[in-house]
């Protein structure tokens, strides 16, 4: 082989290489975002699933107390069971999925706000150490869905921002649906605007 010959093959060779190794690399890295993604998804889930199962012993407790406020309990009812029979999947990589989603679990924490409103009314239900427990992990359980919901929407924004930075842009077409852009929680309709106090 001539000289000339061998060091085109060498040049190839380290092309070849350099283009491999990137394509690996950028992979093996949206491989990890992704991951993170779907573990912080799982978390989300998690936190709503806490919420829906103090639902229940929060419904019975206040019913105990408050047998005539049937409406309000027959909504956090049903409202949970909405969320219950919601299937997800993979919410997080089609946003009108996320969108009912978020609908539905909104629909529950409106009707919980009322529930709690209601429970408001009665002093012996406030006095509850069975009822101050659960609305204590209701809102402790609130605060979780909330950091949760912030750690998805930032690994989320980490996979989008890295997959639609260059050159992953271009290689990430080329592994398929796996790595499309991850859908965000937004904020819940009116959530701008200060909520009216009244004495």
């Amino acid at each position: 082989m001539k000289r000339s010959s061998l060091i085109l093959l060498a040049i190839v060779a380290f092309v070849v290489l350099v283009i491999g190794g990137t394509v690996m690399s950028t992979y093996n890295r949206l491989i990890s975002l992704d991951q993170a993604v779907e573990g912080q998804w799982a978390q989300v889930e998690n936190a709503y699933q806490r919420r829906a199962d103090l639902v229940p012993n929060l419904v019975e407790t206040v019913r105990g107390a408050a047998a005539h406020e049937r409406e309000t309990l027959q909504a956090v009812t049903e409202a949970r069971a909405s969320v219950g029979r919601l299937d997800v999947g993979d919410a997080f990589e089609d946003p009108e999925a996320l969108a009912r989603y978020q609908a539905a679990q909104d629909q529950l924490s409106s009707a919980l706000t009322r529930l709690l409103a209601v429970a408001e009314a009665y002093p012996q239900l406030r006095a509850s150490e069975n009822f101050l427990a659960l609305q204590s992990q209701l809102e402790g359980t609130e605060n979780r869905i909330s950091v949760e919901r912030m750690r998805f929407n930032e690994a989320a924004r980490e996979f989008n921002t890295r997959r639609q930075s260059f050159p992953t842009n271009m290689f990430a077409g080329m592994f398929g649906e796996r790595f499309e852009t991850k859908a965000y929680f937004q904020a819940t309709a009116g959530a701008a605007e200060a909520p009216k106090v009244e004495f």
